[in-house]
């Protein structure tokens, strides 16, 4: 436990200096004559051959990009194309000591690390698991438009990499990804590459969690995480680099583990867009003084010449041998793009002159120079392998293009809903390793917190129907902590993780007595980065993981907003379904804490397509939707409201079963049924509501159901609508911001489909459009039972006798509107 690492005021007032150690510089000079003894000839000058691969397919995009046609062929290309062009001795020289077991992470200008890393493993894998890879990817559709018939299987292995590359630039459904990732976020896992990201830096918080996944589940190789230099200045790179950091891995997880296997790898072209990070918009001169904050080991930081390939080799060699005994590392590779940001880039930031001088040294051609010196070719054979590198790219750009054997996905003709049917892959996976046993420390009948809960009442109202005690009842909390309990024991690959979730338990005690029984790697505190936990989540899941990760606060989901909304949301459809995500992420909904910490944010997230999001109010809710989304394979947010942790199940007659079940995501329930009006709850809100429906029937005899949302992504209306048709009324509540929450979707969805069988519009009854009071104010904030009652006397059906304590009017809800509340 943490509580083992004593902090020592002794030690920390004591006078002393912190010590650096020198950062080498472009220490390695040598030759390819220098290294004829060290590499094999063929590989020397595959090298060579590799750069011109890359350099060839990015001239090929550029050349349709700016003319609109490649070697005579015509071709329009409007889509996206940030090239590299300059960058291809750095991108082979880091290729060359990875394996398919190593992964590697990219950016938007990724094209030539994908190229690399695909033909590396084309020449270096086993031939018949080659054949296997390029039969059974995607069915052999591939490989049956390339036909199968050459003799030469390293050969059909560059087509299938140019090929697929090709077709999914293009947008075409033969490309890796359906022509759904494109350009910027290409990747072919069988060969280790991994996603590569649109927004700069996404991979700075994800690439930590595929190495957080070989670390935790013992998995061979390591992990590179590409970026650019410019990306350096993002929160996110910066997060993940903390997370990849911390000293736990060393000091608490056990003696087997010594550091998170993942090298930083940051292409320096001197250029974001158009701003210079050397002397205009960073102060830190080279970003190899970056590891230099993360940890005493400065994580064996290191400039590199990224203009020479065996610059490169040579580091990656000594760098995974630290990686694998060490932990982080990083490289700072200098290198540089001839081309523009983008084939418009005009690269009026910088002079004619600086790119010429480095067109003077461009690596393509001072290889081929030294490969020439040491007299391991001819200028001959260099031009016989450009010519046969240019055919190889016309062949295959010509087959991209061609609607009859590379078409798109048909979504506007006989596959109208293919996009959607890959939003979620809803499907059931109990174990996401079932050959593996999972660690734990106790049995499931010794772990304490086991124990605790089979001590529980499981029904919230004793024999005479008043509420068991706290201290004995079973509660959310337990609910929700039950199934991830024994979720644990059934999927090895489960680790859960975010702000003070081991010692303390979480702050709302879901995870208290779980130290005892969990090893340190699969539950543990994470920093204060929710960039990082989100990000890190993403991918530890697209590697083959389940997590269930923590922000502490709804309100903290800005801080994840990118990881929430662009990357754990998007990777399974961006994938044509390839990568798998089932992560919960689960927030709390807060109470008490004002502006910045009690706020219901749960439109945000049922907004963006590609999420799950529920909100259970009742422990057998919450019991069986965190069983269905731990079962899962797709991404969920789990929402808790703090007002009721510690509530009993008082609508379940047989109170919560010990045995496992779940519920259906997407599945209202009626908590109580009625005839005249419907109320339909979200979250905490349900048992104001039930309060409301006493009133009306106690003082109005107004029969009201009331039925829990319970889900917002998906949600089944097939209930609420049979409800509208027997009540004709509905009022829709919940403790979010009532401006465009997602109770205004439900009331306009509602109006919709059950148009004919109201006899008045939906009304909304949801928080204030303010910032959240301080807990001594917050009724007057917070939807109060007093409230729908006034709603429905006032918008639907008048209450004899009746007076009003809350202004909802059609008139206030003008005069709000004006003032913008």
């Amino acid at each position: 436990m943490s509580k083992q690492l004593f902090v020592d005021p002794r030690e920390m007032r004591a006078p002393g200096k912190i010590e650096f150690t020198d950062i080498l510089e472009n220490q390695y000079q040598k030759t390819v004559k220098d290294e004829v003894g060290n590499f094999p000839r063929e590989d020397l000058i595959r090298i060579y051959r590799d750069m011109c691969y890359i350099r060839e397919f990015e001239t090929m995009i550029q050349l349709i990009k700016t003319t609109g046609e490649y070697q005579g062929v015509p071709y329009n290309h409007p889509g996206p194309a940030h090239l590299g062009i300059g960058q291809e001795a750095a991108y082979v020289g880091q290729a060359y000591h990875l394996s398919i077991n190593d992964f590697s992470f990219g950016s938007h200008r990724s094209h030539g690390e994908i190229l690399a890393r695909g033909l590396r493993a084309v020449e270096t894998l086993p031939e018949e698991q080659l054949r296997s890879i390029m039969e059974d990817f995607d069915g052999g559709k591939i490989l049956r438009v390339l036909g199968n018939s050459q003799l030469d299987i390293r050969a059909l292995g560059r087509d299938f990499l140019l090929y697929g590359m090709t077709c999914e630039t293009f947008g075409r459904e033969n490309g890796f990804n359906r022509g759904l990732g494109g350009s910027m976020h290409a990747f072919f896992t069988p060969f280790g590459i991994y996603p590569n990201n649109a927004i700069v830096g996404g991979s700075g918080s994800i690439a930590p969690g595929a190495a957080l996944y070989k670390l935790s589940n013992h998995k061979d190789g390591i992990v590179v995480c590409n970026i650019g230099d410019a990306a350096t200045a993002c929160g996110p790179v910066w997060e993940g680099m903390v997370f990849s950091s911390m000293d736990q891995i060393r000091t608490l997880w056990g003696d087997e583990f010594t550091g998170m296997p993942i090298l930083f790898n940051i292409w320096n072209n001197s250029y974001g867009m158009g701003g210079q990070t050397n002397g205009e918009t960073m102060g830190y001169q080279t970003p190899a003084r970056i590891g230099a904050g993360l940890l005493p080991s400065q994580m064996y930081a290191e400039r590199v010449d990224g203009y020479n390939p065996l610059a490169v080799i040579d580091a990656y060699a000594r760098k995974k041998d630290i990686i694998k005994q060490h932990g982080p590392a990083l490289l700072d590779v200098v290198t540089y793009r001839i081309s523009g940001h983008s084939p418009s880039d005009s690269s009026s930031y910088r002079t004619k002159e600086e790119i010429e001088a480095w067109e003077a040294q461009d690596s393509i051609l001072a290889y081929g120079k030294q490969l020439m010196e040491a007299g391991l070719c001819t200028q001959a054979d260099l031009e016989a392998i450009r010519t046969g590198v240019a055919a190889d790219m016309l062949r295959n750009m010509k087959l991209a293009i061609d609607e009859t054997v590379s078409p798109r996905i048909d979504v506007f003709g006989k596959k109208p809903n293919a996009i959607g049917e890959l939003m979620f892959s809803n499907q059931t996976v109990r174990s996401m390793d079932e050959n593996r046993k999972a660690e734990t420390l106790l049995p499931y009948e010794e772990s304490p917190r086991a124990q605790a809960i089979a001590k529980k009442v499981r029904k919230g109202l004793d024999e005479k129907g008043n509420p068991v005690s706290k201290n004995k009842v079973y509660q959310i909390r337990d609910a929700i902590a039950e199934p991830i309990l024994k979720k644990f024991y059934e999927d090895p690959t489960l680790i859960a993780f975010g702000e003070d979730v081991r010692d303390w338990g979480g702050a709302y005690a879901v995870y208290r007595g779980f130290t005892e029984t969990l090893p340190y790697h699969r539950l543990f505190n994470s920093p204060i980065s929710e960039a990082a936990i989100v990000g890190a989540a993403v991918g530890y899941a697209m590697s083959g993981g389940r997590v269930v990760a923590e922000i502490m606060y709804a309100d903290f989901l800005g801080r994840a907003g990118d990881e929430l909304f662009n990357q754990l949301s998007k990777w399974q459809s961006m994938s044509a379904g390839v990568l798998r995500m089932p992560v919960v992420i689960r927030m709390s909904v807060g109470s008490k804490y004002g502006a910045q910490h009690s706020q219901d944010w749960s439109a945000l997230c049922a907004h963006i397509p590609g999420l799950k999001v529920v909100f259970p109010a009742t422990p057998y809710d919450a019991k069986g939707m965190m069983q269905s989304a731990l079962n899962g394979t797709d991404p969920v947010i789990f929402l808790e409201s703090q007002r009721i942790y510690d509530m009993g199940e008082r609508f379940h007659p047989e109170g919560v079963p010990e045995e496992e079940y779940e519920i259906t995501l997407g599945e209202p329930d009626v908590k109580r049924c009625g005839t005249d009006v419907t109320i339909l709850s979200i979250g905490a809100t349900l048992y104001r509501a039930i309060e409301a429906a006493d009133i009306l029937q106690n003082q109005y005899g107004v029969s009201a159901e009331v039925i829990d949302a319970r889900s917002l992504v998906p949600f089944q209306y097939e209930k609420v609508i049979e409800s509208v048709k027997k009540t004709g009324r509905i009022v829709v509540t919940g403790d979010a911001c009532e401006r465009n929450s997602f109770m205004r979707n439900l009331a306009s969805n509602i109006t919709e489909l059950a148009f004919d069988y109201l006899d008045a519009p939906p009304v909304v009854v949801g928080a204030k459009n303010w910032i959240t009071p301080a807990h001594e104010l917050e009724e007057c904030f917070f939807p109060q039972p007093s409230w729908i009652v006034d709603a429905i006397h006032e918008r639907i059906l008048p209450l004899p006798g009746h007076v009003c304590s809350h202004n909802c009017t059609e008139l206030e809800q003008l005069r709000e509107n004006k003032y913008g509340i």
